[in-house]
């Protein structure tokens, strides 16, 4: 057994991460990243929960580990052995964590609303790779913490219980900080060098900033109200529905247009219907009341009117999203958005833009396109 152990301690693989230890950090978190990228694909499926689960329980031994280290509190124990892999580990998993939360953020159509949880998710993350310290830097590594595990309850508790609101996210929060507060007094009441390099209130207030931000993203609706997520939007000239399946007629966009295929620019012809067609996920059972709230921009007072408010309820399972549409007559020329939000709170899951202008009666068929949804 010893020369075994004695082989492993002077492995190759041993004297490679000890000689690239600066860089390694860095391509184990583009590993952990690459690892769920690959391997997730739905919040509500076992598989799913049961990694993402993992990841946080390997993450959370694996810091407090790391923290010890430093103490010599596994001095000649096989933990000792592996010390010089926690930060691997650690990249590891911080990696994996941000890649499902990426997957399931960016299911929404609407990049505008998802574009400041990227702003953070980057900043956080690849913020350690700038300090010299980087991942030893403890108030660094208790932020990303925080806010992979702030993200991480806010999926999980909505999807476990079947409820998604307003006070299901603040509940998210204070388990997401009764978390880390947990674990940071933990490891600060059993270890010295913690002590000595942090200051417990400075750690505190950082983390109080950053669920702050948060909350302020999530209620002034910078960021979509997950785990419901706007993943198509499409304004079309007729949607019909035939044995569950919904065909979705629109005008296509110019070949050129590679990111969406449908045109914003809506041809308006005389008593025609204006319809927008929704594809929505929701995790299994998760049952939730949604409106279309169509907006027309006044060019006069430069304000957005709201026209109508059309609801409808949904509940989530479907792979392909829980499709419905809703439509209106009788519009006015002009700059045209549809809100989807939940009538409950009047979170913004997404939004349909789009421009009515008029146009003959006969649009040519090669300007329409159809798909099955």
């Amino acid at each position: 057994m010893k020369r075994t152990l004695v082989r492993f301690r002077n492995s190759a693989f041993r004297k490679y991460v000890k000689k690239h230890e600066k860089h390694l950090p860095v391509l184990f978190f583009m590993g952990g990243f690459i690892f769920d990228t690959m391997t997730l694909g739905r919040i509500d499926r076992v598989y799913d929960l049961s990694i993402l689960c993992l990841h946080v329980i390997f993450l959370t031994i694996s810091i407090y580990i790391f923290n010890l280290a430093d103490d010599g509190k596994w001095k000649n124990t096989f933990i000792e052995r592996f010390e010089i892999y926690l930060p691997l580990a650690i990249q590891f998993s911080f990696g994996a964590l941000s890649s499902a939360y990426v997957i399931y953020f960016s299911r929404s159509v609407s990049l505008s609303k998802t574009a400041s949880f990227f702003i953070i998710l980057v900043f956080i993350l690849f913020a350690n790779e700038l300090l010299k310290k980087r991942i030893s830097n403890k108030y660094l590594q208790f932020s990303v913490l925080y806010f992979l595990s702030f993200t991480f309850f806010s999926f999980i508790i909505p999807v476990f219980i079947r409820e998604m609101n307003q006070d299901i996210f603040l509940i998210s929060g204070f388990t997401s900080l009764a978390y880390i507060f947990c674990l940071l007094i933990f490891i600060y009441l059993t270890s010295p060098s913690t002590r000595k390099e942090v200051h417990l209130g400075k750690m505190i207030s950082m983390i109080l900033i950053l669920y702050t931000t948060l909350n302020f993203f999530y209620f002034f609706k910078l960021i979509p109200p997950v785990p419901l997520a706007l993943e198509e939007g499409i304004v079309a000239h007729k949607v019909e529905v035939n044995n569950n399946k919904y065909k979705v007629i629109y005008e296509a966009d110019e070949w050129y247009i590679f990111w969406r295929d449908h045109r914003l620019k809506f041809t308006h012809r005389p008593n025609e219907n204006v319809y927008v067609f929704t594809s929505i996920f929701a995790p299994t059972n998760l049952e939730k009341a949604i409106a279309h709230r169509w907006k027309w921009l006044n060019p006069e007072t430069d304000k957005w009117e709201i026209v109508e408010d059309i609801a409808y309820e949904i509940k989530g399972g479907r792979t392909g999203g829980y499709r419905g549409y809703t439509y209106k007559n009788n519009v006015k020329n002009g700059i045209w958005k549809v809100e989807v939000i939940t009538v409950e709170e009047e979170l913004v899951l997404g939004i349909v833009d789009f421009e009515i202008v008029s146009g003959p009666n006969n649009i040519k068929q090669g300007d329409l396109k159809e798909k099955i949804f």
